[in-house]
């Protein structure tokens, strides 16, 4: 470290060659030093030892001008407070060069070269949180693909008030969607994996499908099977203005004399397909009728499903046994009528 008063006095030879090299010492070093060079001048540098930067001093030779330059440290430049002009753009290693910083509250220009400052961003933000809130502006804002579905893969949508959807929403798995308030589904489908658990209403102007539904309870799992753990109220068409060939049922109770109802067991592959005894919707003792006996006699109240397992409308048993009840009351009116 050296620092010098550039005043090379009248002197010996000695001397003046001393003075002289430390003259040239202090430049060589750049006036290094803890405390500022006694003598400065205008655009002098100067070392600052004891802050471990390089200073400058300005035009006036009133100030000195801290500069970014670390002395303790490689490739450092820091701006501690000060502004830096006339930069036309910042490299980097990688990526693009910023040519600008923009203020812009819509973000507008969307250029590649620019920066936005914290408070435009701020803004943006602001003023889309405040306006999206109705599944259509998501889609505008937010699908750059240009379609008009949202897809889901496996996050929660957790809500307290209303979901409104009108369009297609096809997850490819939902883990769970919980929702407090009410879902309302105007159009189209929802198609998932997962389960959709609601604590609100389900109001729904368009059609469902689902492979098993349980109504207070849990679903069976087994496709086409609906559980419910209270009545099923239900009426079914039966006006006569929807009817035409309207006849009585012919000998009921020679249909009714071919059937029989049985007590059984069902088989093991039949209850493990259904989740195993539960000893409520499903037992391993059970009663009923043949499914096979009552299509020979009654075949409009059998269907066979896509499995080829034939099922039984029980309901329509019963317009049987009205027939079967009216024959055999005929015969008691004969028999009484007779006997008096």
């Amino acid at each position: 470290m050296a620092q010098h008063d550039y005043n090379i006095a009248n002197q010996s030879g000695a001397d003046f060659r001393s003075d002289l090299n430390n003259a040239l010492s202090a430049i060589a070093s750049t006036n290094s030093g803890d405390t500022s060079p006694t003598t400065t001048f205008a655009n002098q540098l100067w070392i600052d030892t004891a802050n471990n930067v390089l200073k400058i001093r300005n035009e006036g030779n009133s100030a000195w001008i801290t500069t970014g330059i670390s002395i303790t440290a490689d490739n450092t430049f820091n701006i501690d407070g000060g502004t830096v002009n006339g930069i036309t753009a910042l490299s980097f290693s990688s990526g693009s060069s910023v040519t600008t910083i923009l203020d812009e509250d819509n973000l507008g220009s969307n250029s590649a070269t620019a920066l936005a400052t914290q408070q435009s961003i701020k803004a943006y933000v602001d003023s889309q949180v405040g306006s999206v809130d109705t599944l259509a502006e998501i889609l505008t804002n937010g699908n750059t693909t240009g379609g008009t579905d949202i897809s889901l893969s496996s996050s929660d949508i957790t809500g307290t008030g209303n979901i409104t959807i009108t369009g297609i929403v096809t997850p490819t798995s939902i883990g769970a969607t919980n929702l407090s308030g009410n879902l309302t589904l105007n159009s189209n489908d929802i198609t998932g994996t997962g389960n959709i658990n609601i604590t609100g209403d389900l109001d729904v102007s368009n059609d469902i499908q689902c492979d098993s539904l349980g109504i207070g309870t849990a679903p069976s799992g087994t496709s086409g099977e609906i559980r419910a753990t209270n009545d099923v109220t239900a009426f079914y068409s039966s006006d006569v203005a929807l009817k035409e060939n309207i006849t009585n049922i012919p000998d009921p109770i020679e249909a009714i004399k071919k059937l029989n109802g049985v007590l059984f067991d069902w088989k093991k592959s039949y209850i493990d397909e259904r989740g195993g005894e539960d000893g409520y919707f499903v037992r391993k003792k059970d009663v009923g009728v043949i499914a096979q006996e009552v299509e020979k006699v009654l075949p409009e109240a059998v269907a066979q499903r896509s499995d080829g397992i034939k099922a039984v409308k029980y309901d329509r048993l019963t317009c049987l046994l009205i027939e079967a009840v009216k024959q055999l009351n005929e015969k008691v009116e004969i028999l009484t009528r007779e006997k008096n």
